[in-house]
């Protein structure tokens, strides 16, 4: 029995050339995140100040939007600081945040590559396929909530550097809601594809 015929019928050319356009994004996306990374760790690591994004809870501040640009009070959100003697531990945090994101896009990306693969070859349910689902989708989880965690430990550093520890601004923010959107749909994916694999292996026994 052919592959076309275990899972219903072939891709058409347009559904071909769709994931094809799709793994060269895939492998552009990487080799890009690699170059971010890359320069982001070199910058943290020789230059002489460090810029960090930090979050802010509560905090007024002061605006040049007002009439020829008096100043008004506004409440601050998100700011870059830029730190000249940031803690190591908020450096080290930095470089492995971009490590953390090279691998989590990587393993991602590898997997949807394998996948997209495994697809033009006319085979989408498998248990191999379901296991590069189930990766990628926890891979992607756990990338979107280390991120912002290690993000947050560089920007504490950043605000006990400037402000001599005499500024409480310690914040673990984590986004709640898109992690469980996430979650959601990851699961979701996975739950598809083993689905489907038990139905085309129990069809294929059938005939």
């Amino acid at each position: 029995m052919s592959h076309a015929t275990a899972t219903g019928r072939a891709l058409s050319t347009g559904d071909r050339f769709g994931l094809m356009f799709m793994m060269i994004a895939g492998a552009a996306l990487t080799v890009g995140t690699v170059v971010a990374a890359v320069a982001r760790i070199v910058d943290v690591l020789t230059a002489e100040s460090v810029q960090v994004l930090a979050e802010f809870v509560d905090t007024p501040a002061l605006a040049p939007i007002g009439v020829d640009g008096a100043d008004v009070a506004v409440e601050l959100d998100t700011a870059v600081l830029t730190v000249s003697d940031l803690p190591v531990a908020s450096l080290w945090s930095i470089v492995i945040q971009q490590v953390l994101m090279v691998a989590a896009v990587l393993t991602v990306v590898v997997c949807l590559l394998l996948l997209s693969r495994s697809v033009l070859r006319d085979r989408v349910f498998s248990r191999t396929n379901t296991r590069l689902v189930t990766i990628a989708g926890l891979t992607a989880i756990l990338g979107a909530a280390a991120y912002p965690f290690l993000g947050n430990m560089a920007a504490n550093g950043a605000f006990a550097a400037l402000s001599d520890g005499t500024f409480n601004n310690v914040l673990m923010s984590v986004d709640l809601a898109s992690l469980l959107m996430l979650g959601f749909v990851a699961a979701l994916a996975s739950t598809v594809f083993t689905v489907g694999d038990r139905l085309q292996r129990e069809t294929e026994g059938l005939v």
